[in-house]
């Protein structure tokens, strides 16, 4: 007898006949987010590249960390090449100058970069790509972009692309070090059957994150879903002094990024305390951390991502990384455990914010078969059960 996870996708293509048994054929045949086994066959097959090889470490439960190639160029002006142009045929004139990365660099706050990856795709005809910072990316407030030959849209890479990949780097707060070879942002591959249609097929609708919230706990207690599960903020003091948050110290320093347990926090950040009304006014173009009400859960099967700026609920932006992992603040049979933590900026107005106002939302979609392993289950998982939480950096 199926339970309500199991009827979500019923009647979807689930096995191609003449793909041969086994999780990463399986993983491949159907339609959704794949996970590292099948990463892990795209790779073998030449679809995913790199120079040097990609790392086992690279690889993640349902995403693959991109690495930085050896140069960066300082560039006037971020931009989008189009459907007509190469990322190379349009950063000739806006170059400022050339930057190894080879013995490492700084790269200052409030420039634009631009880095060649080491990684390359040869996709096949169904599978997509779409990218996102690494979640020590955003809490570092370092502003990240995927960009690709004749792509007319960030982070995301059409289906059967081949060619080369390249990230656009903006330092907001910290200027911040990096090299050849560092993790800044990550990649996740999309598969459809031939005669889906749909920009995101395996994307989970209400009614079936209703039915998923109600099999297994996607929150504690009742969830708010609407386009999504809707996230609120957290205000109310999460540890003895009134702290909810911190914003970021402006000219505090550098941080090396590939640099774990470096850094004082009261160096680079200021705590945020408040009182019994619990509101907090959002400064114009500062930094903060905060955390969602919510303990959220993403069970095995699904893959979830921070929904992006959304004007409808106020001028902030509440994430810079999106990606949550299959196994997320997940444990069988107990409440969810794990907050999501909101890299929140205003735009261009001070703004407030009050204990459990809605301010995002995360988006579900069906994995095409469960990783061989889950977040935080023996893979340097930093995030796990986390609660209010920095970046890795930060001791």
């Amino acid at each position: 007898m199926m339970n309500q996870s199991d009827q979500l996708f019923e009647g979807l293509p689930e096995e191609t006949p003449d793909i041969p048994a086994g999780s990463a054929s399986r993983a491949l045949s159907r339609t959704g987010v794949l996970p590292s086994q099948a990463l892990r066959a795209l790779i073998a097959g030449g679809e995913i590249a790199g120079a040097p090889a990609i790392e086992e470490g690279q690889i993640q439960p349902a995403s693959l960390d991109l690495r930085l190639g050896r140069v960066a160029y300082r560039i006037r002006a971020s931009f989008l090449p189009g459907t007509k142009s190469t990322v190379r045929d349009k950063l000739a004139g806006l170059t400022f100058h050339e930057i190894d990365l080879t013995k490492g660099a700084v790269l200052e706050a409030g420039c634009v970069y631009l880095v060649p990856l080491a990684e390359h795709l040869n996709l096949r005809a169904t599978v997509a790509g779409f990218a996102n910072p690494k979640s020590s990316t955003g809490r570092l407030d370092v502003f990240t972009r995927l960009i690709a030959d004749y792509q007319d849209s960030f982070d995301s890479v059409g289906e059967g692309y081949s060619g080369p990949l390249y990230t656009e780097i903006c330092p907001r707060t910290f200027s911040i070090k990096v090299r050849t070879g560092s993790r800044l942002n990550q990649i996740r591959f999309r598969r459809r059957v031939s005669q889906q249609e749909g920009e995101q097929p395996g994307r989970v609708g209400d009614k079936h994150l209703r039915a998923i919230h109600s099999d297994v706990g996607l929150v504690e207690g009742e969830a708010a879903i609407r386009e999504g599960l809707n996230l609120r903020i957290s205000l109310a003091p999460l540890e003895s002094g009134g702290l909810v948050g911190y914003r970021a110290r402006r000219y505090a320093g550098v941080v090396d990024v590939d640099n774990v347990g470096a850094y004082d926090v009261a160096q680079f950040w200021e705590t945020v305390h408040l009182g019994g009304d619990k509101r907090l006014v959002l400064d114009p173009h500062e930094f903060y951390i905060l955390a969602s009400k919510e303990s959220v859960s993403v069970p095995p099967e699904y893959v979830a991502e921070m929904a992006p700026f959304d004007p409808m609920i106020g001028e902030y932006r509440v994430h810079y990384a999106g990606f949550f992992d299959p196994g997320f603040g997940y444990a069988e049979g107990k409440v969810p455990g794990a907050k999501a933590v909101l890299e929140v900026r205003s735009l261009d107005i001070p703004f407030i914010v009050e204990d459990g106002q809605i301010v995002g939302r995360l988006v579900y979609d069906r994995l095409t078969e469960v990783p061989e392993t889950l977040y935080g289950q023996g893979i340097g998982s930093h995030y796990q059960a986390q609660g209010l939480k920095l970046s890795k950096h930060f001791r």
